[in-house]
């Protein structure tokens, strides 16, 4: 990852003004927390501006790994912010499973349905999430259940892109300014693919063995298998990570030990993307749909 200066440019801390004051204007908020590094900023921000006008609701599910869930709550207690964790168990919505290309709006739709419960509950005025300027270039459906709910955007209302984000987070001292971009575990699947939690579980241990590693920026995405049933014969891990890595990757008692662990987690074949890490690559599948 590219150094991240210390220092913020005017254009940084004109946003960030901004951003307290679009947070203000709210008056209170439930934060869709993930722990992730623009969720962190985003809570941050608004309980240094609105104080305990804030809570954060975090998804359970087993396409969220518990060490992101550990994390989130480990934030809210340092920071002393109401923290709410709701069952979204994306496996059980209607059609989810069978990993269509709107599956991110089926899944984001469900889950501010069940945070807009909460923050009622708590007599919250509005919902808040973290895209940014730079999830307006890529196929993000789960904005469109954004649109459709009324939940706010302020990072993107703000103009705050992934550099500024981090740049702040760095100036606030938050531990995640330096943190991997994390998506869900079911965007690790092809679209049309059937997502299984045993699969699911698959592509978390990969994961965590590539973090436990050493690797900063990692993606294993799945192929293959029986895409009806699920089963997991013939599947393929498809590693992404940062190019500058690959030769740490290839030291053979490292290599080695991914691909004898990966057999063992449950994959017939291991396999490193050459094009390396990177933002949606499921997506170059749509035009096949």
């Amino acid at each position: 990852m590219k150094e991240v200066s210390k220092e913020l440019t005017i254009e940084q801390r004109n946003k960030y003004e901004k951003l307290q004051e679009y947070l203000k204007s709210l008056g209170s908020v439930a934060v869709a927390f993930s722990s992730g590094v623009d969720s962190t900023f985003l809570l941050k921000a608004a309980k240094e501006t609105l104080g305990d006008n804030v809570i954060a609701v975090t998804a359970e599910s087993c396409s969220f790994p518990k060490r992101e869930l550990n994390e989130a709550v480990a934030f809210c207690k340092k920071e002393g912010i109401r923290h709410f964790i709701c069952e979204s168990e994306e496996l059980d919505i209607e059609g989810f499973a069978q990993n269509p290309k709107n599956r991110c709006y089926l899944c984001k739709h469900e889950l501010f349905e069940k945070i807009q419960v909460i923050a009622k509950e708590q007599g919250i005025a509005y919902i808040v999430e973290g895209s940014n300027m730079d999830d307006n270039g890529d196929y993000r459906p789960g904005l469109q259940a954004v649109a459709e709910l009324g939940i706010k955007s302020p990072l993107r209302h703000c103009e705050l892109n992934k550099d500024d984000i981090r740049a702040l987070s760095r100036y606030l001292d938050l531990p995640t300014w330096e943190k991997q971009s994390f998506a869900c575990l079911s965007s690790r699947f092809v679209y049309g693919e059937t997502i299984t939690e045993q699969k699911l579980g698959m592509v978390d241990q990969a994961e965590q063995l590539l973090l436990d590693l050493g690797f900063h920026q990692v993606r294993v995405r799945i192929h293959g298998g029986d895409t009806e049933t699920g089963d997991t014969n013939g599947t393929i891990a498809r590693i992404e990570i940062e190019p500058e890595e690959f030769a740490k990757l290839m030291e053979p008692q490292t290599r080695e030990k991914i691909a004898e662990t990966f057999k063992q987690i449950g994959f017939t074949y291991v396999t490193l993307d050459l094009f390396g890490y990177r933002t949606g690559s499921m997506n170059a599948t749509l035009k096949a749909l």
